[in-house]
C-alpha cells in the first residue's frame, strides 16, 4: 500500500500545521513535508481543504454483540465507526451476557481482531450490569478491559460504586458512570420543562442527573480514586464538576454530540428517534455544555451510539426505547450545529482526550510512525442518507439532513477505508 496525501492540514496535540504532504508506505509514515513528489503507483489524496489528524476515538458506544446482534454486531459497529472517522471505540458492556468476566473481554478482542477499527472492551462494574455484586474487575483488567462501567444501567447503589472505586486503585483503573437516578426519573420520557408540559409528557428532571453527579463526586473524594462521569447534560452538572476539578479531584466527564447541538424543542412532533438518554434539554443547558467544553471542564465529546431495532423504536413515543445511532454523524453534527467550537477543540475532544483518559498512547503523525489517521474536510457540505449508515440499525432522525464537515476516510496501519 502506497498512499500520498497532498496539501493536508495536520493536527497534533500541539495544534495544527500549515498544509504539508504525507507519504505512507505499507502502513508506516515514510516522510512529511511541503512539495514532496508522489512516487509512481501511489494512491493520491488531493482534496480542497483536506485535513489529517490521529484517528478519532469514541468511548461508550453500545454493541449488541453478544446477544443482540439483530441491533448491532462488532463488524457493523466497526463499519459505523469508520464511516464516522473513528479508528478506536471503547464499547460498553450492556450485552447478553454482559462483558463481566475475562471470557467476554477475550470474546470481544478475538471477534474484532481483523477490523480496521480497534474495538476495546469496557468491563462491567457489576455482574450482568445488575447493580448488585461486584464483577471480576482485576481479571478483566488483566485480560485487556480499558475501564469499568455498567454502561446505560447507571449504578444506583452508592456502596457498590464506592467498592469499585476503591478496588481499581490497586491498578490505577478507571470507573465510568452515567449519572441517572431511576427513582427520581421514573416514567420520564423527555426533559422536564416547558416543552414536556406543553406536550403532556412526563419529564425527566435535571435533579435525576445532578443529584447523582454530586453523590459520585462525594464517593470519589472519599475513595481517592479515578472517575469518569459519562454523558452530562445539565448546567448544574457542569458547575459541580468544575468545582470538583478546582478542588483537585481526579474526575473527567463527557458530553454527547446530540446534547451539544439540539434541545427538547426537537420533540415537538413526537418523533421517537429524538428520544435519547440523557434527554435533550433546554437551551440554557446546551449553552452551559458548550461553555464547559471551552473552559476545559468537559473533557471529551462522544457519539452516544445506541442502536435499536425497528420493533422497539417505531412505536408511540411513551413505548419507544431510548437511543439513537451516532458514530456516523458525531463530528458533522458539531461542525453544523455548534460552529462556535473551533476545529482544534473538536479534534482535541475527539482524538486526544479520550486516549489520555484511558491511558492509551496517542498516535503520532511523524516519519516512522504507524499511520492511524482520519482524513476529513471540515467545511464540506453533504446530505446524510441511509447510504452513510454503517450500523445495522437505522434509528436516527437525521436522514435527509444537510450537514457540514465530511469524513473522507480512515487508515489504521495497512488497512484503509474510504467513506
Amino acid at each position: 500500500m502506497l498512499i500520498f496525501i497532498k496539501n493536508a492540514r495536520i493536527f497534533s496535540e500541539n495544534g495544527s500545521t500549515a498544509s504539508q504532504d504525507i507519504l505512507i508506505r505499507h502502513g508506516k509514515i515514510e516522510s512529511i513535508g511541503q512539495g514532496l513528489t508522489p512516487p509512481e503507483g501511489a494512491e493520491i489524496w488531493d482534496e480542497p481543504g483536506l485535513c489529517v489528524s490521529p484517528g478519532w476515538m469514541d468511548i461508550g458506544a453500545q454493541s449488541g454483540d453478544p446477544g443482540y446482534e439483530h441491533r448491532e454486531d462488532l463488524h457493523t459497529l466497526a463499519r459505523a465507526a469508520q464511516m464516522g472517522g473513528f479508528t478506536r471505540v471503547a464499547i460498553f458492556p450492556n450485552t447478553h451476557p454482559a462483558i463481566h468476566s475475562k471470557s467476554e473481554v477475550l470474546y470481544v478482542q478475538k471477534k474484532s481482531a481483523g477490523e480496521l477499527v480497534n474495538i476495546l472492551p469496557v468491563g462491567a462494574i457489576s455482574q450482568e450490569c445488575a447493580g448488585k455484586d461486584l464483577a471480576e474487575l482485576y481479571d478483566m483488567h488483566a485480560a485487556g478491559a480499558v475501564a469499568f462501567s455498567d454502561g446505560e444501567k447507571s449504578v444506583q447503589d452508592a456502596g457498590l460504586l464506592l467498592r469499585a472505586l476503591e478496588y481499581v486503585k490497586a491498578f490505577n483503573g478507571l470507573i465510568i458512570n452515567e449519572p441517572y437516578y431511576k427513582t427520581i426519573a421514573a416514567g420520564g420520557q423527555m426533559h422536564e420543562g416547558v416543552m414536556s408540559t406543553s406536550l403532556g409528557m412526563k419529564g425527566i428532571p435535571a435533579l435525576a442527573e445532578t443529584l447523582m453527579v454530586q453523590r459520585d463526586l462525594s464517593l470519589l473524594e472519599y475513595a481517592g480514586s479515578r472517575l469518569h462521569i459519562h454523558l452530562i447534560s445539565t448546567a448544574q452538572s457542569v458547575e459541580l464538576i468544575r468545582k470538583a476539578k478546582n478542588a483537585g479531584l481526579n474526575v473527567t466527564c463527557s458530553v454527547a454530540a446530540a446534547n451539544l447541538c439540539f434541545t427538547d424543542e426537537q420533540l415537538h412532533d413526537f418523533d421517537a428517534n429524538w428520544k435519547v438518554q440523557p434527554p435533550l434539554r433546554s437551551e440554557n443547558d446546551r449553552q452551559a455544555l458548550l461553555q464547559g467544553l471551552r473552559d476545559g471542564v468537559i473533557d471529551m465529546i462522544v457519539s452516544n451510539h445506541n442502536p435499536r431495532d425497528i420493533e422497539t423504536k417505531n412505536l408511540e413515543f411513551p413505548y419507544a426505547d431510548f437511543g439513537m445511532i451516532g458514530l456516523e454523524t458525531a463530528f458533522a453534527l458539531c461542525r453544523t450545529f455548534a460552529p462556535e467550537l473551533s476545529l482544534d477543540m473538536l479534534i482535541e475532544k475527539m482524538a486526544f482526550a479520550p486516549r489520555r483518559i484511558l491511558g492509551l498512547a496517542v498516535p503520532e503523525i511523524k516519519s516512522g510512525a504507524t499511520a492511524e489517521l482520519t482524513l476529513f474536510q471540515p467545511d464540506a457540505e453533504w446530505t446524510f442518507t441511509t447510504q452513510h449508515i454503517g450500523s445495522r440499525s437505522h434509528n436516527t432522525p437525521l436522514i435527509g439532513q444537510n450537514l457540514r464537515g465530511k469524513v473522507l476516510g480512515v487508515m489504521n496501519g495497512e488497512k484503509l477505508a474510504t467513506v
